[in-house]
């Protein structure tokens, strides 16, 4: 859950570009899939992303990447939205779920389970508390290998 250093790097690196283009910068992953590495970088608006938003950023952010030169791998840079299930790692993106429902899925298991669905009631000091059916259960960021919104269909 916790972010990289090239994650960290391109975040303070691109956040005030990309608000001063009108965008909220969620989030930025690195990662490896495969053989391959990918740069994603997920923006939100308050109406939402569609692929002119990704395109402006993405012409906008690509040769700051390149100048920048944080990255030594040949990488696939892909620029996005959150999507309507959002991934939550951050403290805001946490912090902006409290009251709504999430699931949960640990790296090991707590009471046998290691999936949980439940309401967000708090985010402190890096644990989240879920209330599900009315139990209680508080769970440790770095316990967590995903959490995400949920949508109702």
């Amino acid at each position: 859950m916790a972010e990289n250093n090239i994650e960290s790097r391109v975040t303070k690196l691109l956040e005030n570009i990309i608000i001063n283009l009108g965008y909220e910068l969620y989030d930025v992953r690195y990662e490896k899939e495969g053989k391959d590495y990918y740069l994603r970088i997920i923006i939100d608006k308050p109406n939402g992303i569609d692929i002119n938003d990704c395109e402006k950023v993405n012409n906008e952010i690509n040769d700051i990447l390149d100048d920048a030169d944080y990255i030594k791998e040949q990488y696939f840079l892909e620029v996005s939205s959150p999507g309507i299930e959002r991934v939550l790692r951050k403290e805001k993106h946490f912090q902006n779920q409290i009251g709504n429902d999430i699931s949960v899925k640990l790296f090991k298991p707590i009471n046998k389970q290691k999936e949980f669905v439940g309401t967000l009631e708090s985010y402190k000091d890096n644990e989240i508390t879920l209330n599900i059916n009315n139990e209680i259960i508080r769970i440790d960021l770095k316990d967590i290998a995903i959490a995400k919104t949920i949508f109702n269909w």
